[in-house]
Order: structure tokens, then sequence, then C-alpha cells
């Protein structure tokens, strides 16, 4: 998960790690500001410590490497934009971002410059008498809020990526909402005990003196270069809004013009996907698994320009060849067009309100579970069908549970059995499910056998097999009336292991893939290689005699 943490170029990965400093930094400064709610002597400790690090010369060159750094690589990403439009959090985040430097500039002139150039002691009893009975007040404060937003957003879409980000959202959320409250109250508590001290005129010569108070010259040439550093940053926001507009007129100038039968006619900017061309035309082109090549659906019939196209790909060329396509058939999402091309869309849009994306289908890499009972149909022959359906759902009653219990979902009955689906945001949180599933099913079974005895009935013995792999999750049937479901190679691989645990005697099938996704060494297990029916290749799967001693199995592995 690291490698997914820092993918990127170096260009992302600067930027990552230069707010990730500058978010410590504002951390660390609300909370020096928030101590002024406990103690005005805490709050000069917080500050006298945290200056022996921002202050030295690594400390500073760290920091104000970050603070030029971070914004200037946003507004080089900003300027090599295709297009303005992005999701409402991105979009947001970066408005934030380019507020910040407005107060931020001022912010920095009257502390660290003052300090620096003329000796001014910028403690924050200073900061704040500076800008306390002034706009400047209301605007720091937003600035602190717009600080905070923007780096907990940038947090959080890092972050997100890993599996263990989310469970720890709701107490990071409460983090982030009491960081900012916290500071705010430090600053309005120091804020009327110092402004309470210096109006009253008995302590404002002393503070003064303390604080060396600026000349009216010296406020002259920090309000000067204020102005000066503003003007700096807008002519680089002018700077980057040029840019991406002298990019987009050479990008229309070179664009190629694309025709659709029954549709539009748009031009696009060279390099994108026809399906890209398509989305950003505003032309409806149906795309299911979102432009990877993993379907057919975007395919279109070039009727004119093909010529210009560069043979398939072998993925793409192996998806045509699935569909038995002609030679004038591509995929949208795998061609590039450089020359003007006149296409048809093979599913097109009837105008009428189509279903939702995901409903269509969603891949996904999933656990899947099926479960049979054993000998059902020989023992169901000398019932009376009532008492059959009676049966069948005390015993659907006994282990469903122990699947919901564990995140999983019954997919479908399969009349004396069921497939149940282990929905979750990583293949591993998935296959730990499926696998306490399992063994919770083992305990369930055993305590219904044991009711089953106590009616003079006999025993129930089961089958399961648990795979992992590529499911497609979409609704099967006519609009309005189609369930949802899971289609892929994986529901096959664990029917037939599943149905192999009849031929070995045991209750439980696991694949190594399972395995080795919960974090399992499958290589220290007894696995068997098994040639499943309908699976190409063979399949290493680890044999339980009775699903209940699963968790014993794995313990010793572990040990």
């Amino acid at each position: 998960m690291a490698s997914a943490l820092w993918q990127g170029n170096w260009i992302t990965r600067t930027r990552i790690t230069t707010g990730l400093v500058l978010l410590a930094y504002a951390f660390f400064h609300f909370i020096n500001i928030g101590l002024g709610l406990l103690s005005p002597e805490w709050m000069d400790e917080f500050q006298d410590a945290r200056q022996v690090i921002t202050r030295s010369l690594p400390g500073s060159l760290i920091l104000y490497a970050a603070l030029i750094l971070h914004p200037g690589l946003a507004l080089w990403n900003l300027a090599k934009r295709r297009t303005l439009k992005m999701r409402w959090g991105e979009a947001l985040q970066t408005v934030l971002g380019l507020l910040i430097p407005l107060q931020l500039l001022a912010h920095v002139v009257f502390t660290r410059y003052s300090h620096e150039i003329y000796g001014v002691n910028d403690e924050y009893p200073y900061q704040i008498v500076l800008m306390w009975a002034s706009p400047e007040a209301w605007q720091q404060s937003l600035l602190l809020l717009a600080v905070w937003i923007h780096g907990c957003m940038g947090l959080h879409y890092w972050l997100r990526l890993t599996r263990w980000w989310r469970p720890l959202i709701p107490w990071m959320a409460g983090l982030a909402v009491f960081i900012p409250g916290f500071a705010l109250a430090g600053f309005l508590t120091e804020g009327r005990r110092i402004h309470g001290l210096f109006v009253e005129g008995t302590e404002r010569a002393a503070l003064m003196e303390d604080f060396n108070w600026p000349s009216q010259q010296a406020f002259a040439d920090l309000f000067e270069a204020e102005r000066l550093w503003l003007a700096i940053f807008l002519l680089l926001l002018g700077l980057t809004a040029a840019a991406f507009l002298l990019r987009k007129l050479v990008r229309r100038r070179r664009a190629v013009a694309i025709r659709y039968a029954f549709g539009p006619e748009i031009r696009a900017e060279r390099g994108m996907t026809l399906l890209e061309m398509s989305h950003a035309g505003g032309v409806q082109h149906t795309s299911l698994c979102g432009g990877k090549g993993r379907c057919t659906t975007c395919r279109v019939v070039v009727d004119q320009g093909g010529e210009t196209l560069p043979p398939p790909a072998p993925p793409e060329a192996r998806s045509l060849a699935r569909v038995q396509a002609p030679a004038n058939m591509r995929l949208a999402c795998q061609i590039r067009p450089q020359a003007p091309l006149t296409v048809t869309r093979m599913f097109r849009p009837d105008g009428r309100k189509g279903r939702a994306h995901a409903s269509q289908g969603t891949e996904q890499q999933l656990a899947i579970l099926f479960l049979d009972i054993r000998g059902f149909t020989a023992r169901a022959a000398g019932q009376l069908p009532y008492d059959v359906v009676f049966l069948l759902n005390r015993f659907f009653d006994a282990i469903v549970p122990a699947i919901t219990s564990c995140g999983g979902t019954v997919d479908k009955y399969l009349g004396d059995g069921l497939l149940a689906l282990f929905e979750a945001p990583a293949p591993a949180r998935s296959a730990e499910a499926a696998l306490e599933a399992a063994a919770a099913i083992g305990s369930a079974l055993q305590d219904f056998n044991a009711q089953l005895a106590a009616d003079g009935e006999p025993e129930i013995r089961i089958g399961i097999g648990v795979h992992l792999g590529e499911l497609v999750l979409g609704e099967i049937g006519s609009a309005g009336h189609a369930p949802r479901t899971i289609i892929g190679g994986s529901v096959n691989a664990a029917s037939r292991l599943e149905a192999k645990t009849k031929e070995l005697g045991v209750e439980l099938l696991i694949s190594a893939r399972v395995l080795d996704a919960a974090g399992y060494d499958s290589a220290r297990l007894p696995l068997q290689t098994f040639q499943l029916r309908g699976v190409s290749r063979p399949l290493a799967a680890l044999p339980v005699a009775h699903a209940a001693a699963l968790p014993r199995t794995l313990a010793g592995e572990q040990n």
C-alpha cells in the first residue's frame, strides 16, 4: 500500500511531501493558539519550543521550501489541465488553495518578515494586538479555516487509498472539527486579555517595548512589502490563467473532427481516446467498464478514416475477437484519433432515461461463498413439500446470520444452497470476512445439528467453496424488474470448489487466493491442486474437514 500512497511522478510526490509539511506546521500552530484558552504562559512556552525547530536553519529551509513549492506546483498543474471541470470536492480544495495566499502573505510579512528585518518580537500577543480591533481578525480567522479545510481534504484524498483509513474517518473527523474550534477559542480568550491590557494604557508602553513595536516608517515599509508580495502572487496567478488559455487555444487549433452517425459532429484534442472525446463533447457514449478496455460496450464501427488508426493492441484485439467484431469495428476507449473520423456507436442512447451506471455493472475483486446441503434431494424425496420448506427455512435461519454478521450478503438462494458475497473496500477485508463467515457457518451448523438430534432427526451435512476474484456486479433483467447479481469466472470457480468438497468428504474448500489476500502464507498450508471443470487453470485450495475448525487450522499456520 505504500507504493499506492507514493505513486505518481516527482511533481505529485513533491506536492504530497510539501503538503504534509505544511499541514504538520498548521496543526501545531493551531494547537499553540488554542493554548491561549488555558494559559498565556503555556501559549508562550509552546511557541518558544516550536520556534526552536521552525526558526532553525534546517527548519526554515524545509518550511519555506514547502511554502513555495506546494502552491507553485499547484499552479503548474492548474496551467497544464485540459479542462477546469472537476469534482466539487476538488473544486472546493482548489478554490481554498487559491484564496489562502491572499491572507497568508500579510500574516507572513507582519510576523516572520518583520521579525527578521526590524527585530520585532512577533509572539502571539503582538500578533493579536496588531489585528484585534480590525477586519484583519476576521480575515485571519477565515484563513485558519481555509488552511485547515484545504489540508484535511488533501489528507483524506491521499489516505483513502489505504484500507485502514476508512475505520479512522469518524475519529479523524472529530479531530478535524476540534482543532480549529480549539484554536479560535484560544484566539478569542487571549485576544480579550491582551487587548484589554493594551488599550487600558497601564501596560501599553511596557508591551510595546517588549514587542519592539515597529515605527510608522517600518509599518509603511511592511505594507509596501505586503503589496509587492501580493502583486507577485497575482502575477503568477495571471500567468497560470494565461498559460491555461494559451494551451487550450493551441489544442483547439490542433483538434480533430469526429462525426457521429445519427449524432453530432465535434472537435476534440488529439491525444485523447475517442471515448474521452465523446465525453468532453457532451456526446453520450456507453462504457460500462469506465474506459478500461474490459468490456466492448463502447465499440464503434469506423465508417470513414479507419485507415488512419493503428492496428488494435493485444488487449483490444482479444476483446474484439470475443464478440467476433468485423475489421472496421474498434473500442472507443482504446483508439486515439489523429485524423477526422466518422463513426457509428453500437450502443446508442435511445433518448429514454437509462439505468444508473452502477446498475449496469461495476467490476470489483471480492470473495464469494457457495454453500450446498449434501444429499438433500434424497432426504426430501420421502417428505411432504411443506415439511421440506419448513426444514430449509429452519436451516437458513440458523446459517444466514453467520454470514451477515461477518459483513456478507446472500446474493441468491439456490434451492438447498446459497451464494454469498462479501463486499468490502479492499480485497483483503473481503477475504477476511469470507473466512470468518465460513468458520461461523461451521459453528452454527453444529448447533443446528444438535437441535435436529434432540428432535430425533438426522443431521445435515454441507459443502462450502470460497474463492476470490474479479466479479461484475450489475442488474440482470428488464429495466425496473432487474435484481442485482454477480457474473464472472470466479463464480464458477467457487461453485466447482463447493462441488469438490463432496468428492473429498470435507465441509470446506478455500482457494489460495482467499488465503493470500487475507494475509496467510498459503505456501505453509496443506494445499491441494485441482483441475476444475470450466476453470482454465489448476486451482490450489485448502481442504478443511469441518468448517468450525478453520480458525485452528489457520492458527497452526501462523504458529
